[in-house]
């Protein structure tokens, strides 16, 4: 058995929220065993936490959003992501907006952040969720789910109407080194036909071709790292979020899935029903 992982200093980095546009800092700091992820709201009265448990998930339209009485913290998938996939169960995550900084829209910057930071090991044995049963939520033509599994593995189909994307299927066994090359890089994905309406409803405004492939009505407007992007980061947030879940082990299967479907499974994943 492994034990708990925090990370062994303080670091800091400053962006923009993608979808609320606000500048913002994070203050990654080491936390005591069984503290879990938690987000520190330092721009509010008081200081107000919230810990990034499924139970906590309020919101998942375009983003997944945490919400514990007067904390509250959306897009935070490619952190928890990050932190999942290199093992770090612990830290306490100071930040002084709503949502943490999008960077380049993957999950890189915060993977480069942690290996600033350094991890650190501690003295109590990893908590892992072992799935011993199949669970599966299921919507219309969209459903994830998880099998029993040593390890975690993720098979994702992605299918889209866009000329340029298509179907793109991913079939990845999640390790450190997995995730780094393979899953961090991949960005968020935006559609020029939908900047507006997303801006009319207050998200997308810290949006640019630096931090999201943007397609037009046929081709990317901005070259891609991976020819199936599209699915890597799909599978980039199932990771985030389910880490909601706990530290899961199993193999996930997904057609078309988001961010309502993932917590949703992480949720019966935490509460075994």
């Amino acid at each position: 058995m492994q034990n708990q992982m925090t990370i062994a200093n303080r670091v800091k980095y400053t962006g923009v929220g993608l979808h609320s546009g606000k500048d913002v800092n994070i203050i990654l700091n080491p936390a005591s065993e069984d503290t879990g992820i938690v987000f520190i709201r330092t721009d509010l009265p008081g200081n107000p936490r919230v810990r990034a448990c499924a139970s906590n998930v309020t919101n998942t339209m375009r983003a997944t959003t945490l919400e514990e009485g007067a904390a509250k913290v959306f897009t935070v998938e490619h952190l928890l992501a990050a932190f999942f996939a290199l093992g770090v169960d612990n830290c306490l995550v100071e930040i002084d907006s709503v949502e943490p900084p999008v960077a380049d829209g993957s999950a890189l910057s915060f993977v480069r952040l942690i290996q600033e930071a350094k991890l650190q090991e501690q003295q109590i044995a990893k908590k892992y969720k072992e799935i011993q049963k199949e669970y599966i939520v299921r919507a219309e033509d969209r459903f994830i789910a998880i099998l029993p599994y040593d390890g975690l593995r993720i098979t994702f189909t992605s299918i889209n109407p866009h000329p340029a994307l298509g179907v793109q299927f991913g079939d990845y066994e999640i390790t450190p080194e997995v995730f780094m090359k393979e899953i961090a890089p991949a960005r968020t994905i935006g559609f020029m036909n939908e900047i507006e309406a997303l801006k009319a409803q207050g998200l997308g405004l810290g949006g640019t071709l630096e931090a999201v492939v943007v397609y037009d009505d046929t081709k990317a407007l901005n070259p891609l790292r991976f020819t199936d992007e599209l699915v890597r980061h799909k599978i980039l947030d199932i990771i985030g979020d389910l880490a909601l879940g706990g530290c899961i082990r199993g193999h996930v299967i997904a057609v078309k899935s988001g961010h309502a479907l993932n917590t949703a499974l992480a949720k019966k994943v935490l509460l075994g029903n």
